[in-house]
């Protein structure tokens, strides 16, 4: 049973003058997840990406009065193998101090209804083999992982001499 002495947190679509929020809760994420030195977004970054002429991605935050107290960061994929859209959820954290309150699966609910939305066949997201609580919140809603699976990421120096060995149009 709840806890009702206990605020709940609310919901809402992240807006422009979120972005000061939005960067200090991604700085709080990488710290949580050992991650700190690769949080290299600025406000700047986060306004032109999510807020800028063609949004990236989209943001939800979990409010307790003027406390951020959790966000979700997610965008749209394609799924060739359903024929139809999916999302991908690329951040959900939640402070430590609001842990274990549903505020996670709160964040996680808002997400799939974006899903059912856009008639998106699945959502999918990474979490740390380490992150026992957050596979433990996964696990209870259904989610299942995807073993035979591995990210694979390009990032800087070889991003850039992959592109540039590419023949075509630039």
């Amino acid at each position: 049973m709840a806890d009702l002495s206990q605020p709940r947190a609310e919901l809402r679509p992240a807006i422009e003058a979120d972005v000061p929020i939005i960067l200090s809760l991604i700085r709080a994420l990488a710290d949580y997840e050992r991650l700190g030195h690769e949080a290299i977004a600025s406000e700047e970054d986060l306004r032109q990406s999510l807020f800028g002429q063609h949004p990236a991605a989209d943001v939800v935050i979990a409010w307790s009065g003027a406390e951020a107290v959790g966000f979700a960061l997610y965008f749209q994929t394609f799924s060739t193998f359903l024929g139809r859209p999916g999302i991908y959820l690329e951040d959900l954290f939640v402070v430590p101090e609001w842990r274990g309150r549903g505020v996670g699966r709160a964040l996680l609910a808002w997400v799939a209804r974006a899903a059912l939305d856009r008639d998106a066949g699945r959502m999918e997201w990474s979490v740390l083999n380490w992150n026992e609580l957050a596979l433990g919140v996964y696990r209870r809603i259904g989610a299942r992982g995807m073993t035979e699976w591995t990210v694979q990421r390009l990032t800087g120096d070889a991003l850039r001499t992959l592109a540039l060995s590419a023949d075509g149009p630039r």
